[in-house]
């Protein structure tokens, strides 16, 4: 059984329905992608905000670097986020597979050498029309997907540029960097698969109010828009499992 590093970075940001999509065995996410053989995969989840320990170095088959409300160099509020990066950097060298999802795809694309910018541009909350690009035509996770698809956001973060080389996969109307790949086997995203329609809906009205949002439709949105995406964001999940394993 191949084993995931998971970095978890808040108390609420564990990974939810996506590490149940990773974890579970021989589906197909409802759009007929093989995730292959050798069984489930298994989540090894660090609390690392509540002081559990990360490893030195890098032994899993992968590794997730979940969300949380930090940059990605916030060392002083988040002193665990330095080994985080010098893992996806062992990661990288190694073409060890990685996932990150949104402070984790900041924190991926800022070590491949592109940069992310506090409180930069229009925030994004809730469910957001994205646009597939055409570079991910031939891309392993998001090659095929729909051209129009929904994610959750919640940012005020962003990246500002993508990591040399990389391949630039989703935008978004006010983000343009939604999804990246640097090098062959790892992944930035800027938005959510993780957070589902009932997340959205537990978030505190007050901040989507701070960015003039109307915290009904926040919510009524994103259940609209919720089975779509989780068909889609469940199917790219299988095809990060296969990956794993092709890697190990």
């Amino acid at each position: 059984m191949t084993r995931v590093l998971v970095v978890q970075n808040g108390p609420r940001g564990g990974p939810k329905r996506f590490g149940d999509w990773l974890t579970e065995p021989g589906a197909d996410g409802g759009n007929g992608v093989d995730v292959g053989a050798g069984g489930p995969l298994a989540l090894d989840v660090v609390h690392a905000y509540d002081g559990a320990p990360l490893p030195a170095r890098l032994t899993h088959g992968a590794l997730v670097v979940l969300g949380g409300g930090l940059m990605p160099d916030d060392h002083a509020r988040a002193p665990w986020l330095r080994r985080t990066r010098e893992l996806v950097d062992q990661a990288l060298e190694a073409a060890v597979p990685v996932f990150g999802i949104c402070l984790g795809g900041q924190l991926l694309a800022q070590a491949a050498g592109g940069t992310v910018r506090a409180e930069h541009g229009v925030p994004e909350v809730g469910s957001t029309a994205l646009t597939l690009r055409a570079e991910a035509a031939d891309d392993p996770l998001f090659g095929g997907l729909p051209p129009r698809l929904t994610g959750v956001e919640n940012h005020v973060d962003a990246i500002t540029a993508l990591p040399p080389g990389a391949r630039w996969l989703v935008e978004s109307e006010n983000c343009p960097y939604q999804a990246f790949r640097s090098g062959e086997r790892a992944w930035g995203v800027q938005f959510h698969p993780e957070a589902s329609a009932a997340d959205v809906a537990g978030w505190p009205p007050e901040r989507m109010t701070r960015h003039g949002l109307d915290p009904g439709e926040v919510r009524r949105t994103a259940e609209r828009d919720d089975p779509a995406s989780a068909r889609v964001w469940r199917t790219v999940a299988h095809r990060f499992a296969a990956v794993v394993r092709e890697a190990g």
